[in-house]
């Protein structure tokens, strides 16, 4: 069965190219890149609770820029999410490309794992972080099934290996269909330190699995 195709990454042992040249290619690369599913949905057949979507309120057509933003943090990796208001509390893998160009995604028999593009933004540091992890598996719900529940203002929190807490307050939550996500809205560069979070949503098909994706914006308010 298909489903909806979706950011992720490699292995747990991927190596992060050094340097701030590094980052930025890493940035340019993925506006590109196609997605891999982030989503098994097949559980779904069975049960009517698919996975809540946002509503149009918490949307916001051009996230970034006029909302009060922290001082960027030194480049740390992420070690943890946490996403209080929904209950999100999961270790982070590294994500890489695969050799097609797309972004793998974190292994799908552990329900409670997600993964940052670890070629790109480190979260907290100035540009966009990339966080991506399933709604669910054949079992049924995981990491980010609520994500689409999510609310403006809403706190994401980024435990770092530094020992730093990267606060992130979200500006919107919207939905795309897959065949018109906004690469560039999603994956551009940044002036300030920004996060996306990142899902399978936009409805359910048997034929066709998930039709789009969810997408948290959010940037940093605050560290710890």
């Amino acid at each position: 069965m298909r489903s909806t195709r979706l950011p992720a990454s490699r292995a747990r042992g991927t190596r992060r190219p050094r340097g701030r040249r590094a980052r930025r290619l890493g940035d340019t690369a993925i506006a590109a890149v196609t997605v891999v599913a982030l989503a098994a949905g097949v559980w779904l057949l069975g049960d009517t609770h698919a996975p809540p979507q946002p509503t149009a309120a918490e949307g916001r057509p051009d996230p970034g820029g006029e909302r009060l933003t922290a001082p960027a943090l030194p480049p740390s990796p992420p070690l943890r999410i946490r996403i209080p208001s929904i209950r999100v509390n999961a270790p982070l893998m590294g994500l890489a490309l695969t050799s097609s160009g797309s972004l793998d995604v974190p292994p799908a028999q552990d329900k409670n794992l997600a993964g940052w593009y670890e070629a790109g933004t480190m979260p907290g540091e100035t540009g966009t972080a990339i966080v991506a992890g399933h709604v669910d598996n054949k079992e049924g719900p995981a990491v980010f099934y609520d994500l689409g529940a999510l609310k403006r203002d809403a706190r994401i929190e980024i435990d770092r290996r530094d020992g730093t807490v990267a606060e992130f307050t979200v500006d919107a939550v919207e939905v795309y269909a897959a065949s018109a996500f906004p690469d560039r809205k999603v994956y551009g560069a940044a002036r300030r330190p920004e996060l996306r979070v990142i899902t399978c949503g936009g409805g359910y098909s048997k034929t066709t699995g998930y039709q789009g994706n969810v997408v948290v914006f959010a940037h940093l308010t605050g560290s710890r």
